[in-house]
């Protein structure tokens, strides 16, 4: 039961003594005040001071049972509780508090309990309305909505399960109405801003919050909302910067708080994320996605699976980030049933009615057309949103790798190029994409430089192979008889003869036609000159008569 802080006040003047102000200097401070400034740690000194001279003060524990809860000792406020319904004639309604206790302990089951073992109040519909959502009880959510008043209590708790269900701008409309019919809840204004912040309206988000922190510079969560902000419109560093104000208004216990901690492991790309967020992991929600991301970025693969296959995802962020690790986990071991499980997963976001027109949205669908091969599909949706997405890695690869696959190798050719990314740079794929559009972009030498920069391996070979036939395909048969060379050299195969083969003699015709240097005729000579088979004699007989007759120099020899 939430008592009355109303008191009697004394309209007498002072009688004597002191006077009014040095009385007033050394007044210790009453409950009433402790609780007026939000100071609950004074407030629960107060009356524990008072428990251990009066124990069996009933009023007493009520408030400290009260203070216990506002202060988040969710636990010592439940025993409080407990205590006062051991005392004779109880008020049923305590039964309601300490559901409010449990609920907050994330004990759901036995919140929804002893939540029907008090009286029929709005309190009492408000816990179990949540305690459905948490059970994901559709039935039971709709029976206790149904049942919610207009009272502001009331809609603060719906606008709460909107926010929580990622219905975000019907909670945002539900605070604004609040705020216009209250305009002394100022606090209201932290949860529009914070709806607006899921709805990617940053600026907006931040309009909203700094009349708030000019009231209350020292609120965490506003503080730590602004931060987020900054992170979402700039960078990490940016938004650490933000929750300095909260060191300076917290003498640094702020990282005592999991929140805190958590968002700085974001800020910082994951520094320190197997310290920190394995010990949260659902407490707050994102803990468990980051700690997903975290795997992904270190090619954790497993990890990341792991942590997530059991996750019923609920918001577009876990569904996304599900189809991301079903994706990952497809195109490691070839698993075309993951690969499935990601286009479903990236279609139901992109399709959906709140999503089709975001920009996560517009990624999901063409990641879903990716997976399906359907790259004309894919170029329609990354152009929607290339602007915001210039200087990014994940986006330029995309981009690129799907205008390659369109045969658009000008664009493609460009946007692999801005990929800054070492390691992205470094990979089998992304050179073999690059030297493909080099080739097509009549830039064969460029291509042929991608190969000398690598060490022996199989994916050196893989690469050569590839332009050996692109160049070939294209006309560039200088650089295809090189790359057959070598191959021929490395598996004698007679394939890469009759490539090469080919490829000489398609320079040959080059130079007769005047579309390729006489110089060249040297190295084709010595590649030919590596190969034992008799047709090789022929063709060198061939070049060298032609060259006699043309007064090419030093080929005759």
């Amino acid at each position: 039961m939430i008592l009355s802080r109303s008191r009697v006040k004394n309209d007498e003047g002072p009688k004597g003594g002191k006077s009014a102000a040095k009385k007033e200097q050394e007044k210790i401070p009453d409950l009433e005040e402790f609780l007026s400034k939000r100071d609950y740690t004074g407030a629960i000194t107060l009356l524990e001071f008072k428990k251990s001279a009066e124990p069996g003060d009933l009023v007493n524990l009520a408030w400290l049972a009260y203070s216990y809860f506002h202060y988040g000792e969710h636990l010592k406020a439940l025993n409080c509780y407990r205590e006062l319904l051991r005392a004779p004639d109880p008020d049923p309604t305590y039964h309601t508090y300490s559901a409010a206790c449990l609920f907050y302990m994330g004990q759901y089951k036995e919140a929804e309990e002893e939540a029907l073992m008090g009286p029929s109040t709005k309190l009492q519909t408000r816990i179990l309305f949540h305690c459905a959502h948490k059970f994901n009880d559709e039935s039971k959510l709709m029976t206790y909505h149904q049942q919610l008043s207009d009272s502001t209590e009331d809609q603060l708790s719906l606008a709460s399960i909107h926010y929580l269900r990622s219905h975000f701008q019907e909670a945002t409309d539900i605070y604004k109405r609040l705020l216009m019919e209250n305009r002394e809840y100022l606090a209201l204004n932290v949860y529009v801003a914070l709806c607006y912040c899921k709805l990617d309206y940053y600026d907006v988000s931040l309009e909203i919050l700094a009349g708030y922190l000019q009231q209350f510079p020292d609120s965490a969560l506003a503080i730590n909302l602004k931060a987020c902000n900054h992170f979402r419109l700039y960078n990490g560093k940016a938004a650490e910067v933000e929750l300095k104000a909260l060191a300076e208004h917290s003498s640094g216990s702020y990282l005592d708080n999991d929140l805190v901690r958590h968002n700085l492991t974001v800020f910082r790309a994951g520094e320190n994320a197997l310290q920190v967020l394995p010990q949260l992991l659902d407490m707050p929600p994102e803990a468990r996605l980051n700690l997903v991301i975290y795997h992904l970025r270190n090619g954790e693969v497993k990890e990341a699976y792991a942590l997530i296959k059991d996750l019923e995802p609920t918001t577009p962020q876990e569904y996304i980030l599900k189809g991301v690790v079903h994706a990952c986990q497809g195109q490691s071991g070839d698993n075309q049933e993951h690969l499935k499980m990601a286009q479903q997963y990236f279609q139901l976001v992109g399709a959906s009615a709140s999503e089709c027109d975001t920009i996560p949205g517009r990624q999901c669908m063409a990641s879903c057309f990716f997976l399906l091969k359907q790259f004309d599909d894919v170029l329609i949706y990354l152009k929607s949103v290339k602007t915001y997405f210039y200087n990014d890695d994940d986006f330029n690869w995309n981009y690129g790798t799907a205008k390659a696959a369109t045969g658009e190798y000008k664009e493609a050719e460009e946007a692999l190029l801005l990929i800054q990314n070492e390691k992205y740079r470094a990979e089998y794929t992304y050179l073999a994409w690059l030297a493909k559009c080099y080739i097509n972009n009549n830039k064969a030498r460029l291509a042929w430089e991608l190969y000398l920069r690598m060490d022996t391996s199989d994916e050196s070979f893989n690469l050569l192979h590839l332009i050996s036939n692109e160049c070939y395909k294209m006309g560039a048969f200088f650089f295809a008889a090189k790359a057959f060379d070598v191959l021929e050299r490395l598996d004698p195969n007679p394939e890469y003869w009759e490539g090469k083969r080919g490829a000489c003699v398609g320079v040959f015709q080059m130079i007769i036609a005047e579309k390729e240097p006489k110089e060249s005729l040297r190295d084709v000579l010595a590649m030919l000159r590596n190969t034992s088979n008799p047709q090789v004699e022929y063709i060198i007989r061939t070049i060298r008569k032609w060259a006699k007759e043309n007064n090419v120099g030093g080929i005759t020899g």
